[in-house]
């Protein structure tokens, strides 16, 4: 069984990403479960997404704790999320930073120094700088395909059917685009 939590701000993808998981589940003859929990996700809030993967899924929600690994999209997301990684598992991040409204209004600072402090509590954390990879892509909008490609590599994924899956739930015009993301992420975690 894999517990894979999807955390991100409204409009980066984290829906497509999971059902892309989902996707792959299927192609490799297992179950999936999906849940997702929408902030104001239009207002860019957080979204965050449970993907859970194995023989027989029974429940869609994981655990705190339970999670074997979290793709947050947004640093600040990664550490809202870090509660559901369990220990020894990996923490794949996107170096972007979205401020969240307190901070636009200055209500709030968003924290310094997240890269360090995640480093520090979680052995397996991984950055990489997937805007930048998705924008040599082709597009910044693909940053959520960059991801999986990293999770591809990082979880020993079976390649071709994650590319498949890839292609399969993405609209065709941006089918090329899509798999180059994921190819680049997946060479370059």
């Amino acid at each position: 069984m894999m517990n894979i939590l999807i955390a991100g701000v409204g409009g980066q993808g984290t829906l497509l990403a999971s059902r892309v998981l989902g996707r792959y589940a299927l192609l490799s003859g297992k179950d999936c479960k999906l849940s997702e929990i929408h902030g104001m996700s239009q207002r860019g809030g957080s979204v965050v997404t449970h993907a859970r993967i194995g023989d027989k899924i029974h429940s869609p929600v994981i655990w705190e704790g339970g999670a074997d690994m979290i793709i947050a999209f947004e640093a600040l997301e990664a550490m809202r999320a870090k509660h559901y990684l369990k220990k020894g598992g990996i923490l794949l991040v996107n170096e972007e930073e979205i401020l969240p409204m307190p901070c636009i209004m200055g209500a709030a600072t968003y924290p310094a120094d997240i890269q360090s402090a995640l480093k520090s509590e979680i052995e397996n954390t991984y950055f990489i700088k997937a805007q930048e990879i998705a924008t040599e892509a082709g597009s910044a909008k693909a940053t959520n395909v960059v991801m999986l490609g990293c999770l591809c590599k990082l979880f020993g994924f079976d390649k071709a059917l994650m590319q498949q899956a890839v292609a399969e739930c993405v609209p065709e015009k941006f089918r090329e685009l899509n798999l180059k993301a994921f190819e680049l992420g997946f060479q370059r975690v």
